[in-house]
């Protein structure tokens, strides 16, 4: 199975020239699987060993890594051990096409020429964007981009609370009952409640802020006080709900590790839209029609009409 999978992916990398193009346009939108990305250096080849020679050329493990970053997810997540065999083939097989088609002087064609130059300018400009943007998400500005999020997303309340969800108020006023002699509610709740998957925690729903809950429901346990059970059944459209609540806070806010990938990818919009507003702004610009004449000159919006004056 691993094999018909790594095959068929391999097959239709090399059919659909894959490598270039994913290399060229953009980087993978997810990183590589652990399992598949990590080799343990060798201290006697060093970190990039070669893996395979082909008619005195070296393909090294670099190469293979970046063959592993091109490909679906699911192969990325096998061990490197397990795809290993088959990847260098493919790279071997890569090496030995590639140097048919110098031999053919396939790279000298105008089409092949202007392929190559559109994929290396894509290349500048990833390259370039991305100096850019890491050249000014600087500390400082990072650590004020995170000081505007926690002014702009102040902590909020939060309860923890654990329920039973029966069918009809006469059971839920039934275990309010029980649980007024005594009973237990994290049993009550292993035992009858609907809500299955909260139930074989004893009922717990864990720590929520009130819109994240139907409204009947969390109207009544943000009203409640810490330890206080429900007195009544609470209705909602899942059914009829036993309350308890156990804790009030607030919302522990993220911390700029936790946020730092978010603020760095909204920094990066921004800076983008600089970087290419300020290119725009040096260069002189010129476009045409589809059929390569002139564009239409843009007629000046008509200036507004002076108002009459009014008669007092």
């Amino acid at each position: 199975m691993v094999n018909r999978v790594l095959r068929s992916a391999l097959l239709s990398f090399a059919a659909c020239g894959l490598a270039l193009a994913a290399h060229a346009q953009t980087p993978p939108a997810t990183p590589p699987a652990p399992a598949a990305t990590q080799a343990a250096p060798n201290p006697a080849v060093g970190t990039d060993p070669v893996v395979a020679r082909v008619n005195e050329q070296e393909v090294r493990l670099s190469d293979l890594m970046r063959l592993v970053s091109q490909l679906p997810p699911q192969v990325q997540q096998m061990p490197l051990d397990m795809i290993y065999g088959a990847l260098v083939d493919q790279l071997v097989n890569q090496k030995l096409i590639s140097a048919a088609g110098y031999k053919d002087g396939l790279d000298k064609t105008d089409e092949t020429k202007a392929e190559l130059k559109q994929a290396e300018e894509r290349i500048v400009q990833r390259a370039f964007i991305t100096k850019s943007v890491q050249s000014r998400i600087t500390p400082d500005k990072l650590d004020a981009a995170y000081k505007d999020y926690l002014k702009n997303n102040p902590p909020q309340d939060e309860v923890k609370a654990s329920h039973i969800l029966v069918e009809n108020e006469a059971e839920a006023k039934d275990i309010i009952a029980q649980l007024g002699k005594g009973g237990d509610f994290a049993k009550l709740a292993k035992e009858k409640s609907k809500d299955t998957v909260a139930a074989q925690q004893g009922g717990d729903l864990g720590y929520f802020t009130k819109e994240t809950m139907v409204e009947p429901f969390a109207n009544a346990a943000f009203a409640m006080k810490p330890g206080e059970i429900s007195k009544e059944p609470v209705k909602t459209q899942f059914g009829y709900h036993v309350i308890k609540v156990e804790d009030k806070r607030k919302a522990p806010q993220p911390t700029l590790d936790e946020m730092k990938p978010q603020l760095e990818k909204e920094m990066s919009k921004d800076i983008v839209t600089a970087v290419i507003d300020d290119l725009r702004k040096g260069a002189k610009v010129e476009t045409f029609q589809v059929d390569g004449s002139p564009m239409p000159k843009e007629e000046p919006a008509p200036a507004a009409k002076p108002a009459e004056p009014t008669k007092k």
